[in-house]
């Protein structure tokens, strides 16, 4: 088992499209279907893939390109500090007072390692100055518990070899 990192930072309104959150469907819209719904599945397939936006559950992480990893850990305290340093990077431009409180974050970095280590994913989200919105993510790979039959995305990985 290891830690996958990944970041996203961008505008709040591309990160509230669900069609770029989610996988495309297995079964293409009938003829018949809402032109919404077409447009939606279409987006989906063209952007699910190639975009770093989160994606609605966090172990679908681990469907996206491997280029989009910032980062693989052994040990979840390790992957936990990487998420301590993002937080410690981006607490002055957070939009709410209460997220730049240095007792709440060093909470959640402690908590990222504890769920990390029983296989558990980690994500988190703030509002940095609006629009702007700030997703970190820590997935466990190789197996994870939501999605245990996914690849690793790092082919290359010790894992995976």
């Amino acid at each position: 088992m290891h830690f996958h990192g990944y970041f996203w930072a961008g505008d709040k309104s591309v990160h509230d499209k669900e069609s770029f959150r989610r996988p495309p469907s297995s079964v293409e819209p009938a003829s018949t279907s809402p032109p919404d719904v077409v447009q939606r599945y279409r987006e989906a397939v063209s952007e699910w893939r190639v975009t770093g936006v989160p994606p609605m559950q966090t172990a679908h992480w681990l469907m996206k390109p491997a280029g989009l990893v910032r980062g693989t850990w052994d040990a979840p305290k390790e992957a936990a500090a990487w998420l301590g340093d993002r937080l410690v990077e981006h607490t002055p431009r957070f939009a709410s007072k209460a997220d730049r409180d240095a007792t709440r974050l060093a909470v959640l970095v402690a908590a990222a390692a504890e769920r990390l280590g029983w296989g558990g994913d980690v994500s988190h989200g703030f509002y940095l100055e609006r629009p702007v919105f700030l997703s970190l993510a820590l997935v466990t790979c190789s197996p994870n518990r939501a999605v245990p039959d996914q690849p690793c995305p790092d082919g290359n990985h010790p894992a995976r070899r």
